[in-house]
């Protein structure tokens, strides 16, 4: 690899910031692509578990600077009401995309980051390179390039990428409240089609967030007249929405929402956070998946500029095989817990299991999240 060579990051998220975050801090040059200005809300159920807390620190990266809540405590409701409870085996915290991405932001470009705000219209390889062409006809080449732009873009048509042929069934919504609500806790409620995230950020904001079957959603005329006849059909979804007032003028939504599996290494490009794979929202685990990812492969970026790793077929290889280790599994677990809470009688049979046996909760939340990050200190 060049040494004067700059890195390409396409997609300015919390996995492409904090890639570039890293990278920079090791002393390589990066230049990251992003369409949209910060700050930006998006929807997102804006927890990030306790486990990359030593990553973020390595980064130097304090969240507590955003004045976050801490969460330590999990609720769960079924349509009928019913509420399981348990602790969170490492907690996390609560902070919104609004003020998270933008901090990001502003810490790569102190690092170094050179921060293009442009759309990406045309990806290129060949000999060995990357020719990026933007809709402002700019063209950057390098001989890595990682994809951090979100879950679903024109870009993965234009890369033939095998999910997007696919129906993609899900709509998100995202709002965020004013009202009372335990700073300390997530909560998650089932709702037919569904279900719905609840928990607090910074500045005493309650961010509510729900993923919907479409076949269900569009036969009603709006947002709101879907949350009245069926959102609220959950006794305690119901108390929320009713007892809290909005501060978006109108919720945000993303549709064609897709749990498909994906590569995290298509034509050469290494992918990131959301456009590597992701997670159903139920598990709680997909920001810090994307911090995670970002840091895999920022530290295999370094090896095979140091050329500890010695070909692109190895970095790729390697690449793929350690998001497979750390991933795939979570990855699962959630598609296996979205397909219970879709068929009612699976998930009353799922409840009564609970309650027989509360201590197969805490155990199911550590099978959709990962470890404490170990940070290994380079010699």
């Amino acid at each position: 690899m060049e040494n004067d060579n700059k890195i390409l990051i396409v997609g300015g998220g919390l996995a492409g910031l904090t890639a570039a975050i890293h990278l920079s801090k090791i002393g390589l040059k990066v230049i990251l692509i992003e369409k949209n200005e910060y700050p930006k809300h998006k929807v997102c159920g804006e927890y990030i578990s306790n486990e990359v807390v030593s990553y973020l620190n390595w980064l130097e990266i304090d969240c507590d600077d955003l004045k976050p809540t801490h969460i330590n405590k999990f609720q769960f409701s079924f349509l009928d009401g019913k509420i399981l409870e348990s602790n969170l085996p490492l907690g996390g915290f609560g902070v919104s995309r609004y003020l998270l991405d933008d901090f990001l932001c502003k810490k790569a470009v102190e690092n170094g980051c050179e921060i293009i705000h442009d759309s990406v219209e045309k990806i290129s390889f060949s000999e060995n390179k990357f020719t990026v062409t933007t809709a402002k006809n700019a063209v950057f080449k390098s001989e890595i390039l990682i994809g951090a732009y979100g879950k679903r873009s024109s870009i993965d048509l234009k890369l033939d990428r095998a999910f997007i042929y696919k129906k993609a069934p899900w709509l998100a919504v995202k709002a965020h409240y004013s009202g009372v609500f335990p700073n300390d806790l997530v909560g998650l409620h089932h709702f037919k089609g569904g279900y719905c995230g609840v928990s607090k950020v910074e500045n005493e904001i309650i961010n509510i967030c729900y993923l919907a079957d479409y076949k269900t959603f569009k036969k009603y005329k709006n947002i709101e007249e879907f949350q009245i006849n069926v959102v609220s059909r959950n006794p305690h979804l119901k108390f929320i929405l009713d007892n809290c007032v909005p501060v978006f003028e109108k919720p945000l939504t993303i549709s064609q929402i897709s749990f498909d599996k994906k590569k995290a290494v298509e034509n050469h490009i290494l992918m990131i956070g959301d456009t590597a794979g992701l997670i159903h929202p139920l598990c709680g685990n997909g920001m810090a998946m994307a911090i995670h990812s970002a840091k895999i492969v920022s530290e295999l970026i370094e090896n095979y500029c140091n050329q500890e790793i010695t070909s692109r077929l190895d970095l790729e290889t390697k690449y793929q095989n350690e998001w497979n280790h750390n991933f795939s599994n979570r990855l699962k677990m959630g598609r296996l817990l979205a397909t219970v809470l879709q068929r009612q009688k699976l998930a009353a049979f799922f409840m009564q299991i609970i309650i027989k046996l509360p201590f197969l909760l805490p155990v199911i939340i550590k099978k959709t999240h990962g470890k404490p990050i170990n940070i290994q200190p380079k010699c």
